[in-house]
């Protein structure tokens, strides 16, 4: 009897489609899941290892949720993913009629957890919406639930990623959360693997211009007010070189293969940028209200200048960042990131350029165009 306090039991239906990780389909309140499950907040520790998948709440989408369910007619047909510790327990029932081919009919059996004790699942997709029920005047409503069988957190957050494809998640979160997944993922996803990783590089390595610069889903509070660039900026920046064929990191991927070399990809991008960073030491550093070159337009304008300052310099060369930096110097005069007007962009104050397509078309446009007049010009 004591062993039965310890476990919550629920008729359930398992569906094998998967050897090894079994699905199983039962309902449980919002209080039972908050009992059972926790919300894998993503974060990282102080060696700077991911941690989680899950994005903050948000309390808007809460109350909106908790105010349909304290409303007279409600119907909440949504399920919740769980992911359940090995230690959950399937006990098949008798009978003739328990099974129809892959699906079983039984009683589910998951730990309850003592205090302090870790609990035996968590909540893969709809925390949202188990907060709001748990909120509600109907925490006792019952809630279909998905679960499956999953100790390691790459296999949530393979799930949580393919769950959540379609949705509208935070880019940043989802950008984030791709290196950390090793399976093979759909092709809108694994194409966006390589440069998120090399921006989560750029952000950690001490040797990087951008080192703790870059602002991420998983950074605390007071971190992401020091972190002035968003990392969609230098994401969209490494994808679009890397994509294009006249991009300076395309030749790092072999397409045939599927190979990448990051240690050719690492160093463009460490020479160039670290150039760039000597090159406006007064516009580095700040915030993009205080310095355009830190702002998302600059910062792709700049990044397609890159692939044409690139394609003629060497990355290996012992000489690469004077070579870079001469090569800076042809627009350098040209540039207003903290001061002046852009006269060449319709006058436009250096405040006042924004980051939308139309005005990172326009700077690419003239910072490209200058370059290459500028170097004729010295041939």
């Amino acid at each position: 009897m004591a062993k039965q306090r310890n476990v919550l039991r629920r008729r359930a239906l398992r569906v094998e489609q998967c050897p090894g990780h079994p699905l199983y389909l039962c309902c449980l309140t919002g209080d039972e899941i908050l009992r059972l499950a926790d919300i894998s907040r993503i974060s990282r520790n102080d060696a700077g290892t991911l941690l989680g998948y899950q994005r903050a709440e948000v309390k808007r989408h809460v109350q909106d949720i908790v105010d349909y369910l304290n409303s007279d007619h409600v119907l909440f047909p949504n399920s919740i993913i769980l992911a359940v510790s090995s230690r959950t327990r399937f006990i098949s029932s008798r009978g003739p009629n328990v099974r129809q081919g892959d699906v079983v009919a039984g009683m589910l059996e998951i730990p309850i957890p003592r205090d302090n004790e870790r609990k035996p699942a968590w909540i893969v997709d709809g925390q949202q919406r188990v907060l709001a029920i748990s909120k509600s005047r109907r925490r006792g409503i019952p809630v279909p639930v998905n679960a499956f069988v999953a100790d390691d957190v790459e296999i949530q957050r393979d799930q949580f990623l393919r769950v959540n494809n379609t949705r509208p998640l935070p880019r940043g979160l989802i950008t984030e959360l791709l290196p950390a997944v090793s399976t093979p993922l759909p092709a809108n996803l694994e194409v966006k693997k390589i440069p998120s990783a090399v921006c989560e590089l750029l952000n950690t390595n001490e040797r990087s211009p951008f080192y703790q610069l870059i602002r991420r889903a998983s950074l605390s509070a007071e971190s992401k007010r020091t972190a002035i660039i968003s990392d969609a900026s230098i994401i969209s920046i490494i994808q679009e070189s890397i994509s294009s064929p006249s991009g300076s990191l395309f030749p790092y991927r072999n397409l045939a293969t599927g190979e990448t070399d990051f240690d050719g990809i690492w160093k463009v991008l460490v020479a160039y940028w670290t150039a760039v960073k000597a090159t406006f030491p007064d516009a580095w550093g700040k915030p993009p209200s205080k310095s355009r070159l830190m702002h998302g337009a600059g910062l792709r304008a700049m990044g397609r200048l890159m692939d044409r300052v690139m394609s003629a310099v060497d990355p290996h060369s012992p000489h690469v960042l004077a070579h870079v930096r001469h090569e800076l110097q042809l627009v350098a005069p040209v540039c207003h990131w903290t001061s002046g007007r852009w006269s060449e962009l319709g006058d436009l104050q250096w405040n006042e350029i924004q980051n939308v397509p139309r005005h990172i078309r326009m700077l690419s446009s003239f910072l490209i165009r200058a370059y290459l007049q500028n170097r004729g010009a010295m041939r």
